[in-house]
């Protein structure tokens, strides 16, 4: 049982970013009918926002410290952030350890930046356009912004830590009855799945419930009936790219602590998303949310030695066995919409 609720956590875990990904990924399909291929870069591109305001908070000049001395007998040289110079060392190291959860401040605005240029810039050129030029165009513009990402910050992972109050694991034995450490589990993974829970609900209540959204859902449904009624739906589908955006960039910013960013993180992602898309139903936002949880939580369990030591590399392909299996009894997805993706 302990083996058990490990693997549905860590698959909650992971389910977490497929479904935010596909998310954002079906929004923009819902509202365009485009399919973004370069939602995987707006994943790595929010990642990356968290490494620069660490860099930028972490900028430092030298000082000499002449109350301690090198090995020569000299007196120190030591690099002093500018914010603990500015706030103080207790207010401004607070700061600096808190980087991630600040990104956020920081990412929303850059990412619906972000999504605007590109909607403005390129998208908006390839609606009427098939299914094929948009995949073509939008997969190239993602490996421009890797090969851009790779130019400014390297190859290399860069490691971007939690802050350190939650940099411990959460002893799940005890809390379940359990003898203690039988489940232990990192306490920032606990903390991405409740961010992810807070983003979707925040999605489908902004959808649901402003008048914003509800004309959104409205224009998804029937786009020329509410342009006829004197709205500009265009408008509105291009702050919902904007919003995708920032619900990718927003989930690759928490994810920094649990996976070093690195340039090709969201095409290790983006393949996966657009799977737990199909999967859940192109242009079913419910579909894509429940299809992420449960592609996450099968991935878990496929990964278990038990498991591989029965059928040796099962982890590496269950998704797709799955997306298989589902696609051919359901060829909609589980909640997708008749005559999406059919003409």
């Amino acid at each position: 049982m302990d083996a058990i609720l490990l693997q549905i956590l860590n698959g909650l875990d992971k389910g977490s970013a497929y479904a935010l990904i596909a998310l954002g990924l079906t929004l923009i399909f819902g509202t365009l009918g485009v399919v973004n291929f370069a939602h995987g870069a707006l994943f790595m591109l929010g990642a990356f926002c968290a490494v620069t305001l660490q860099r930028i908070l972490t900028f430092s000049f030298e000082t000499v410290d002449d109350s301690r001395t090198d090995f020569l007998g000299n007196p120190l040289k030591v690099e002093t952030p500018y914010v603990e110079a500015w706030f103080g060392p207790q207010t401004g190291g607070a700061i600096i350890d808190w980087s991630v959860p600040l990104a956020i401040l920081f990412a929303i605005p850059v990412m619906i930046s972000i999504g605007f240029a590109m909607e403005r810039g390129l998208i908006r050129h390839f609606y009427k356009r098939p299914h094929a030029d948009q995949i073509l165009v939008t997969f190239g513009l993602a490996i421009v912004l890797q090969e851009i990402v790779k130019y400014f910050f390297g190859a290399n992972p860069i490691p971007t830590p939690a802050p350190e109050s939650f940099r411990g694991a959460l002893d799940f034995g005890i809390l379940l009855g359990f003898d203690p450490n039988v489940i232990i589990y990192p306490y920032w993974r606990l903390v991405y799945f409740l961010f992810a829970m807070t983003i979707i609900g925040g999605v489908f209540a902004f959808l649901r419930y402003t008048t914003f959204g509800m004309v959104v859902r409205a224009g998804m449904a029937d786009r020329e009936t509410v342009g006829l009624l004197g709205i500009d739906i265009d408008r509105r589908f291009t702050v919902m790219f904007g919003i995708a955006a920032a619900v990718a960039g927003l989930a690759g910013v928490m994810y920094t602590p649990i996976n070093a960013p690195n340039y090709h993180m969201g095409m290790d992602f983006l393949v996966l998303s657009f799977v737990v898309v199909v999967v859940g139903g192109m242009g079913s936002l419910p579909g894509a949310v429940l299809a992420g949880f449960l592609l996450g939580i099968l991935e878990s369990f496929a990964s278990m030695n038990e498991v591989k030591a029965i059928l040796p590399g099962i982890d590496q392909i269950i998704i797709y066995l799955v997306a298989i299996i589902i696609l051919l009894t359901r060829p909609r997805g589980l909640m997708g919409r008749r005559g999406v993706m059919e003409e």
